[in-house]
């Protein structure tokens, strides 16, 4: 099976594309540090090399990728969501 995802590490809550992914496909990621995979439907079209997310996410939580966080969800995330700047806000300007 053909993978279209792939995700950093194990705990992260996205992957990114690395082919299209159209609304309603069942696509296949691959774990990167293990190799394993996991199947997500996703809700939206996402486009080559943007986030989808794998875990769901509460109103306000944070979003991990590379075993780090790198954003909060102000309004939540389902698993299949594409995860871009419409949906989260970076921790890169946040102030300490």
């Amino acid at each position: 099976m053909q993978h279209k995802f792939l995700i950093h590490k194990k705990g992260d809550h996205v992957g990114v594309a690395v082919a299209e992914i159209a609304a309603g496909e069942v696509v296949t990621g691959v774990f990167m540090d293990d190799g394993s995979t996991i199947q997500v439907r996703a809700n939206q079209n996402i486009p080559f090399g943007h986030k989808v997310a794998i875990q769901a996410v509460e109103p306000g939580g944070v979003v991990i990728e590379y075993g780090v966080p790198i954003g909060q969800a102000p309004r939540g995330l389902a698993v299949g969501d594409y995860v871009h700047t419409h949906n989260l806000k970076s921790l890169r300007w946040a102030k300490s």
